[in-house]
């Protein structure tokens, strides 16, 4: 390998933890039932935050609240992909690999 691409491999490999650092400290936030449960996680995917409104609690119909919070999770998940993907984007683009 000539110096010329370690160099290029090094300075993605930097970007690329930075990005992995910078996705650490945003967070998206999914909802479900019009917003009656709300889950926040970083850009990790981890959970930061869990809100319920006390309109989506019925003892009741327990199911629909637990439906409601795969529901709000699912859709935080894509919004985490969605911006994983829109921060490596022009990384990837940077590799020149098809694919990527």
């Amino acid at each position: 390998m000539n110096q010329n691409l370690l160099r290029q491999a090094r300075k993605l490999q930097e970007q690329l933890a930075k990005i992995q650092e910078d996705l650490g400290h945003e967070t998206v936030t999914g909802t479900a039932g019009s917003g009656a449960v709300e889950v926040t996680l970083n850009g990790h995917g981890h959970a930061q935050r869990i809100k319920i409104s006390p309109q989506a609690v019925d003892s009741s119909d327990i199911e629909t609240l637990e439906d409601l919070i795969v529901i709000a999770f699912k859709d935080a998940q894509a919004k985490v992909a969605e911006l994983s993907a829109s921060r490596m984007g022009p990384l990837a683009g940077g590799l020149g690999l098809p694919g990527l």
